[in-house]
């Protein structure tokens, strides 16, 4: 079985960041999906289940209600390594097209008080695996250590 073009990225070498993980062609339109990297990969811990339940729910919210965005947003969801979320979105675009939005995503993650949207038993199929504090914590953490300063390192994939 061929290996799926994720796999092929070299995680030892990837750092942090925002990345163009695939584009695909449905119909007319171009899709894009952003590998949105939050940790290192086996080089730091992985993000706890919680905070990463918690900024799913936190960043899928904000961005289907983005008053420019939210007709572009199609997913938004979390990596089974526990190291970032997949973004997927209408358009031929590039890491820089979406970083403005991502670190209005993680500042709204980073200041949000109040009850996590979709965290009950009707809403969820996991409501109780929530961890507010330390979502705000991580999304804090990522935006001024990589969104604030991007550069090449965290929007190319390293060859």
């Amino acid at each position: 079985m061929n290996k799926i073009p994720s796999f092929t990225i070299d995680h030892l070498r990837l750092k942090r960041g925002i990345f163009v993980s695939r584009q695909d062609q449905v119909s007319d339109e171009t899709i894009t999906t952003f590998d949105v990297r939050m940790k290192e990969p086996n080089n730091e811990p992985a993000l706890h289940q919680g905070a990463l339940h918690t900024i799913e729910h936190l960043a899928a919210t904000f961005l289907r209600n983005h008053p420019i965005w939210k007709e572009q947003i199609i997913y938004w969801g979390p990596m089974g390594c526990l190291t970032g979320n997949y973004f997927i979105v209408k358009g031929d675009l590039t890491p820089m097209d979406v970083a403005p939005l991502l670190k209005e995503t993680f500042e709204f993650i980073a200041n949000y008080e109040g009850e996590i949207p979709g965290a009950t038993a009707k809403d969820c199929g996991n409501y109780l695996l929530q961890d507010l504090p330390m979502a705000r914590w991580e999304a804090r953490k990522y935006l001024t250590e990589v969104l604030n300063d991007l550069k090449e390192e965290n929007i190319t994939y390293p060859n």
